[in-house]
């Protein structure tokens, strides 16, 4: 039998299978029918700060509107009131860690340095595993420039590591000038992972109602390119695990990101298409594969495919169909 395990943000994983950040992740009752299943990790679904920076305006307009506005109602807004929103976040890690021996990382989704950054470190005395940092600043703001966006993440970054001891892993998206050179950089700040790519709302158009609505919220066997291309490329030089999101839907896409570099994967669209049950069928697909081509270990191919190790390394590089095309007939009514 192939041994699947891993190591991922220094924590060892019995398969590198990670359930991704979702609402599959928040109940603990969902999460006890998960760890059933035996994923590797599971990162519980995310805490985010503006929904804890808006239900403390929402209160403070509650306030304003009453005669008892004193400076300590102030403090007790910023403070008291935070923990409320939180507190269950906390207790539910406790009671996760209290019950199952699976690996549970915590997530943040935040898009600032204020005033959250001490949840890391109540995060880790509620006995999280890791935390991951989920961040994805639209760069949409005309007034800031590339270098400004940047240096916000390594902000961030680098209050949470004063904060806490917990291994850190940081989910990026793919929007920077330079995505190479930015990974290159995240890797020396004193984390323990980077994951590739983070998935974000995408909205679309209703043409009969003319309304926003929501695109597609699940991702696809084919979404599984853009994160391959650049785990290739960047695993061997950057300073830390890579984990892969998006577009992992079976055991062999597992393991052609394996294959690119990845020390672990994760997976939520397919777990709500199929259920839980993918877990383990993906992870049979993936122990099946290794043992046709006699690989007794992930570390036995783990990067075999990346661009350092590949026989024709500017694949990776390639932007441009050129002959492709050629490959397909035209239809012709």
């Amino acid at each position: 039998m192939a041994d699947l395990s891993t190591t991922y943000m220094g924590l060892h994983l019995k398969n590198p299978l990670i359930v991704g950040s979702s609402g599959l992740s928040a109940e603990f009752e969902d999460i006890v029918e998960l760890a059933k299943h035996e994923p590797g990790a599971i990162v519980l679904k995310s805490l985010f700060e503006e929904e804890i920076i808006y239900e403390m305006q929402q209160d403070m307009l509650q306030m304003t509107a009453r005669p008892y506005l004193y400076p300590e109602t102030f403090d007790y807004m910023d403070s008291e009131l935070r923990k409320d929103r939180i507190r269950d976040y906390l207790e539910l890690i406790q009671k996760v860690k209290n019950t199952l021996s699976v690996p549970i990382i915590a997530s943040i989704n935040c898009v600032s340095d204020q005033k959250w950054t001490y949840l890391a470190k109540e995060i880790e005395l509620a006995g999280a595993d890791g935390l991951e940092l989920n961040l994805f600043i639209l760069p949409s703001d005309l007034s800031r420039s590339a270098q400004e966006m940047e240096e916000l993440y390594f902000s961030i970054i680098r209050k949470v590591r004063q904060a806490t001891n917990l291994p850190i892993a940081v989910k990026i998206s793919y929007y920077f000038n330079n995505l190479a050179q930015f990974i290159k950089k995240l890797s020396e700040e004193n984390i323990e992972a980077i994951v590739l790519f983070n998935r974000f709302y995408s909205p679309d158009i209703d043409l009969e109602r003319f309304e926003i609505t929501t695109g597609n919220v699940l991702s696809t066997p084919g979404e599984i390119s853009l994160p391959l291309r650049w785990i290739a490329m960047m695993s061997g030089r950057i300073n830390c695990d890579i984990a892969a999101s998006t577009g992992v839907t079976s055991g062999y896409n597992m393991a052609k990101l394996i294959l690119a570099g990845a020390t672990a994967t994760q997976v939520v669209s397919e777990l709500y298409r199929g259920g839980f049950v993918k877990i383990r069928l993906m992870l049979k697909e993936l122990e099946s594969w290794m043992e046709k081509h006699k690989f007794s270990s992930l570390a036995d191919f783990r990067g075999k495919m990346a661009q350092t190790e590949s026989v024709d390394p500017a694949a990776y590089e390639r932007v441009q169909f050129m002959k492709h095309f050629s490959n397909f007939i035209r239809y012709n009514p």
